[in-house]
């Protein structure tokens, strides 16, 4: 069970590029490009000067910052 967890853990460092990041949220990637230029998108690791990766722990939490029970709710 051990074994499962470390790999679910390293699963979740794990760096995904631009494309793969817009596939998980179900976005364009035109969409990622606009969010790091204005700001509000997930956190996003520069590896280059035009490289651009995303850890998978920060798309789920920035999907799960989002996350509201009701439309009421305010973020």
């Amino acid at each position: 069970m051990e074994n499962k967890l470390h790999i679910q853990s390293n699963d979740n460092n794990k760096l995904v590029n631009e494309r793969e990041a817009a596939s998980i949220l179900c976005y364009s990637v035109r969409a990622l490009q606009n969010w790091r230029h204005r700001g509000g998108g997930p956190d996003f690791v520069r590896v280059s000067a035009r490289s651009i990766r995303y850890r998978r722990a920060d798309l789920d939490a920035w999907v799960t910052a989002r996350t509201v029970s009701n439309t009421s709710q305010t973020n």
